[in-house]
Formats: C-alpha cells, structure tokens, sequence
C-alpha cells in the first residue's frame, strides 16, 4: 500500500492480474485446455472471493478492504478493454504478478499479495490469463482506494520492496517428494496462505518468524487461526484426512465450522481442488514448524501488561 498492509489486509484483494515478465515469452494459446486449467487455477488462488461484491458480478471488482491506511477496492478483472484488463499483454500480466507493478509502470500495493503470487510458474500464470480472458467482459468501473497522503503515493512502495519482498518462482525442495512439493507451491504461491494467517509488522509486511501462526488482525477484523502444528494453539492435532477434509467442506475436528473469510475461501476456492491438491497442502501444513500462539483471546481480554508487549513486537519486529 505505500507502505504496506497491516495484518488485517493480508490477502484481501488478492489475485488477479498474473505473472512472470519479459516480452520475450511465447503468449499462450486459449485453448480449451489451457482455459479449463486457468479456471483451476483461479480457484486455486482465491481470485473469486477477493475480487468479487457478494451478490454482485463475479470477478468484476469493487470489494473493499478498510486498514489503518485507508480503504481500498478490488480492481475489475474481467476482460473489458476500458474498465478491465482487456488490453493487458502476456507481459503486462506476468509483471503485476510476479513484481508487483502495474502496466504504467506504477507499483501496486501490497493488499494484492503478489509477495505470495511471485512464486507462481510462468505457465500457471499464463493458465490463469486464458481464463480470465474467456469471460464476458463486464463494463465496470474501478473504484478510486481511499487512501490518506502520504499514504497514498505509490513510489513509496519501491522502498517497501526493497525491504520486504523477494521476487522469483518457487523453487522445488530435492530432498523432498512431488507431492511435498505440489502441496508447498499450493499453499505459500496460489494460495498464499501466510497471506492471511501471518502476523504483520507495523509496515504491514508479514513476520516471517510467526508465519502461518495466526493473528487477531484478520479479514473483517476476525481473528485467523494459528495453522502450524502446535498441539496447544494451532493444528497439531489435527490428522491429514482432518485438514483436507476442512479444505473441502468447511467442517472442522472440532465439531464447528470455519469462520469469516475463510468460508468463501472453502466456497469459491478449495472446496473446487482435487483430493490430492487438498491432501498435498494437509501435508505441506502439517510438516511446517510448531509455533504456539493463541488467537482465541480477544485483546482486551488479555492483562495490560500483556497487551503492551505484544503492540511493542509488532512496533519492532521486522521478522
């Protein structure tokens, strides 16, 4: 966002736009293939709950996201040449993917979760433009952010990257099997988990040391759970089948439901996967390292002590 997203933005208006860059690379043909793989793919990266109103025109933007910062709206995605991306190249694509800058030239604020997308493949990216270019094109406006000065210039945002993101594919573990590997490129690329269940810093950039435990700063100020295999906080005891199951359905081990953002991430997005895509990302969850944090206290049920310490963490940790 100019300097970025505090906790709660995570991931919200994530996805669209898409991929790697140079001109150089071949465009890709819409086949039927390639559409119905980008169509995946989409759901796969939860483009449909971030960039659509509930009730409204799928993919056609306008969804708002409020932070300390200011507000802002989901851009239109659909393939409308004055409103949409319609005129956008294989290269304008790749480029707001994968760096985070828009065709003009501009930087897009960290609310789009391109530190997440860059991972994602050339091919999968290009996948995921067939798609979005084989939808009606829905005339819509975007909705200008409302975002206070100096918070609002975009410039600012080159600064941010230099401290905060990291640019490149994903890269493949060799110590490791295709589904470890499928299950890692799901969950930290196009499903940029960490987006949404890792605790940010006062610049808004997401704690690498806490990632995936949880925070009380979620979408719609909800907290969101703390996902790493901690027995006592997070999913430790949680089995694979229990994961995956809650990836398809929504229903928990713990005879509930999920909650707030994550219900349209179930509805439009990993209720649509495979089995062996969910069960690769229960794997991929389950193998990551235990860290105990509690999202289950509100803050103002916590001593005040407590409270100071933690504001403190966020005010100083750039971890």
């Amino acid at each position: 966002m100019f300097i970025p997203i505090p906790e709660r933005i995570h991931h919200v208006l994530g996805l669209a736009l898409f991929i790697a860059c140079t001109p150089a690379w071949p465009a890709l043909a819409q086949s039927s293939d390639s559409v119905t793989r980008g169509e995946y793919l989409v759901r796969a990266g939860e483009c449909f709950s971030c960039h659509t109103v509930p009730g409204s025109t799928p993919l056609a933007g306008g969804r708002a996201l409020a932070t300390p910062f200011g507000t802002f709206y989901s851009p239109n995605i659909t393939p409308d040449r004055e409103t949409g991306i319609g005129n956008w190249r294989d290269a304008d694509f790749v480029r707001a993917l994968r760096k985070g800058v828009r065709p003009d030239g501009s930087n897009y604020f960290p609310v789009f979760p391109y530190p997440s997308f860059t991972g994602i493949s050339n091919e999968d990216a290009l996948a995921i433009k067939a798609y979005l270019f084989s939808l009606a094109p829905v005339h819509q406006q975007n909705r200008p952010h409302e975002v206070s000065f100096p918070f609002s210039l975009r410039f600012l945002q080159t600064g941010w990257k230099m401290l905060f993101f990291t640019k490149g594919p994903f890269r493949p573990d060799p110590h490791t099997d295709a589904a470890a590997n499928r299950g890692a490129y799901l969950a930290t690329a196009l499903g940029h988990c960490g987006e949404c269940h890792t605790p940010r810093n006062v610049l808004g950039a997401t704690r690498k040391s806490r990632r995936l435990a949880g925070t009380l700063d979620g979408p719609d100020d909800d907290p969101v759970p703390n996902i790493t295999p901690d027995a006592a906080t997070g999913i430790g005891n949680w089995s694979i089948d229990d994961i995956a199951e809650t990836l398809k359905s929504g229903a928990t081990p713990l005879d509930s439901k999920v909650k707030g953002a994550m219900q349209e991430v179930v509805a439009d997005g990993t209720s649509h996967l495979t089995d062996a895509d969910r069960e690769a990302i229960a794997r991929y969850l389950k193998a990551q390292v235990p860290i105990a944090n509690s999202v289950t206290d509100e803050p103002e049920d916590l001593p005040w002590y407590k409270r100071l310490w933690a504001w403190l963490v966020n005010v100083v940790s750039f971890t």
